[in-house]
């Protein structure tokens, strides 16, 4: 997205790209890092309270004072002393923290738009919750979501992936910048009241080329008939777009709506840190105890214990069977959700049910072809199958439907550009703000290592080994599903020549 970039001393901070550099060289900051120094450096010499950081860094999620303490105290030491010693943030005792250096407000670096796809494309942007109420702030991430999913299921359209509509929230542009920056002519835009047992949906649809407005309407239901809204705005949409058209086979819907906050709430925490991937599990356990056919909530239940495990250094044979349990039974509960296939086709692969694994990822495109997150998924199973040109192909299309995606695609892009022997290409990747400090560094230090690079790759490797202390090269080489046996000696070289463990 365009936005200003912010330069004080050596430093240019970009808030859209995430990236801070010092004298043109990327510092290791993090997502919140990213977002408290934005809200500081966006209003220099202002005082800003707690409460006011906290939720520039930690949107919609109530976390304790101490979580901003050590992101400011991380702040510090990577910005190090001012030019006069002193230190960029100030503390103010018992309000909050100023910026005190001097800023420059930079032009905005513009992305190159993106070419339009030979059929009509659309984005859904995050519907404005205008309850008076900041908790139904999910109820309105929910619909956006679904409504997603339910558009991304009509064969004859191109939809844009969650993560990057949502990357447009609370943001003010217009729309035919949207549309250029997500390569789309339509976007659907609209509000969502709920109050107690009601629900006011307001939704148009536009035209990003012409600025005209092919269809609008308002529903004022029953919170009961909140998935039945959904599908009545998707056939508008589809018949304003295409026409009308057979529907796909119908999903499966919550019968609690309790259970269908608490998934639309933990599937939020899916991609964060390990304390968020905990209070994601709770969240679905409820939301299964209260709903116990509702397929999403055990697709998700899935990935987090897949994930809270990938935390803690890689899924233990426990955790991986349970994963794979619960995946089989969203699957069981609905057949139709491309979502459950995909996560279902990704842990098979990864107990070696090679054949299984490969129709359970073309039923899920049969059944979405704008499911971005099969095709990221999809990629790093064929890299790791020895298909590597078939993979970087998959990523691809994954950026493409999803330009502003979650952390994991940079790191299966770098894994698949290390496949490739595009080193340099994998460095570029691995270096950004968004995937490194992750796990995707051995890449990083196999691709360095690679290029001639020892002392760099042996520094990433070290580091890497701070996060991972029982990491093994064996092991992992072991428990990957490695289907190609020059592409996994490929990357064993690259990881004994960081210096990374036997």
């Amino acid at each position: 997205m365009q936005g200003s970039r912010f330069a004080f001393g050596p430093f240019v901070l970009d808030p859209v790209a995430g990236t801070l550099l010092r004298n043109d060289d990327p510092v290791a900051v993090g997502h919140r890092g990213v977002k408290l120094l934005a809200a500081l450096v966006e209003r220099p010499g202002e005082i800003l309270g707690k409460a006011e950081l906290m939720d520039a860094a930690w949107p919609g999620r109530a976390v304790e004072e101490g979580n901003l303490t050590v992101q400011i105290a991380q702040l510090r030491k990577l910005l190090g002393p001012a030019a006069d010693g002193g230190e960029w943030i100030s503390t103010v005792p018992r309000i909050g923290y100023r910026f005190t250096g001097a800023v420059n407000q930079l032009g905005g670096v513009k992305r190159k738009p993106l070419p339009l796809p030979d059929k009509p494309s659309i984005s859904v942007l995050p519907f404005v919750n205008i309850s008076y109420d900041p908790q139904q702030e999910s109820f309105a991430d929910g619909l956006t979501e679904d409504l997603i999913t339910d558009l991304s299921r009509m064969p004859g359209l191109f939809v844009i992936a969650r993560n990057s509509a949502f990357a447009y929230k609370g943001k003010a542009m217009d729309v035919r910048e949207i549309a250029e920056e997500l390569g789309v002519r339509y976007l659907l835009l609209g509000s969502a009241r709920r109050v107690e047992a009601r629900v006011r949906i307001n939704a148009q649809l536009v035209d990003a080329a012409s600025g005209d407005h092919l269809w609008a309407e308002r529903f004022d239901r029953s919170l009961n008939d909140i998935f039945a809204v959904q599908d009545e705005v998707t056939g508008k949409i589809v018949e304003a777009l295409l026409g009308r058209l057979r529907a796909p086979p119908p999903r499966n819907r919550p019968q609690n709506i309790e259970a269908y906050d608490l998934c639309v709430r933990a599937r939020r925490l899916m991609d964060d840190t390990p304390q968020a991937a905990r209070e994601a599990h709770l969240m679905l356990t409820r939301a299964i105890s209260l709903d116990p056919d509702y397929a999403e909530a055990y697709r998700w239940l899935a990935m987090n214990h897949w994930m809270g495990e990938v935390h803690s250094g890689g899924p233990t044979g426990p955790a991986r069977r349970i994963a794979l349990q619960l995946a089989r039974k969203a699957v069981a509960i609905d057949p139709n959700d491309a979502g459950c296939r995909w996560v279902l086709a990704y842990l098979l692969a990864y107990e070696r049910s090679f054949a299984e694994a490969d129709a359970e990822f073309a039923k899920a495109i049969e059944l979405d072809a704008n499911e971005a997150d099969t095709f990221a998924a999809l990629s790093d199973i064929a890299v790791l199958a020895g298909r590597v040109g078939e993979g970087l192909e998959h990523i691809a299309k994954a950026f493409r439907l999803n330009p502003f995606p979650a952390s994991w695609y940079y790191l299966t892009l770098g894994q698949a550009q290390y496949a490739a022997g595009e080193y340099e290409a994998a460095v570029e990747t691995l270096r950004m703000d968004e995937t490194y400090r992750t796990s995707s560094r051995r890449f990083l230090a196999a691709s360095l290592a690679q290029l001639g690079r020892l002392d760099k790759a042996r520094a990433e490797a070290e580091l890497f080994l701070v996060a991972n202390p029982n990491f093994s090269t064996r092991h992992w080489a072991a428990t990957e599903p490695f289907r190609d046996a020059r592409t996994l000696e490929h990357f064993v070289d690259g990881y004994r020549k960081a210096g990374l463990p036997e």
